[in-house]
């Protein structure tokens, strides 16, 4: 992982941090349900953002490296992995 992603990654991770403590301040001070979803609901999107994140980077590093390399076994390994993440996600 180059230094870029990495810290893509660290600043999401931290946004997607400062937002939880948010929704549980919300949720302590007992505001409104729907506005607390809403806020649920961005979360979701920024963890939906970060998965799409890892995985490009998993792409063209891992997955390439395994692709173009000659040990079958690690191409079916990610290939393996990728469906299984794949298979989990259409599932939700």
């Amino acid at each position: 992982m180059n230094d870029e992603t990495r810290r893509d990654m660290i600043n999401r991770l931290r946004s997607i941090q400062g937002h939880l403590k948010g929704i549980e301040r919300m949720v302590e001070e007992d505001q409104y349900c729907m506005d607390i979803l809403a806020q649920t609901e961005a979360v979701s999107r920024a963890l939906a953002k970060l998965d799409a994140l890892i995985l490009r980077n998993h792409l063209n590093t891992c997955v390439t490296t395994a692709i173009r390399g000659d040990n079958a076994e690690d191409r079916e390994r990610v290939l393996g992995e990728l469906m299984r993440v794949y298979e989990k996600s259409d599932k939700l």
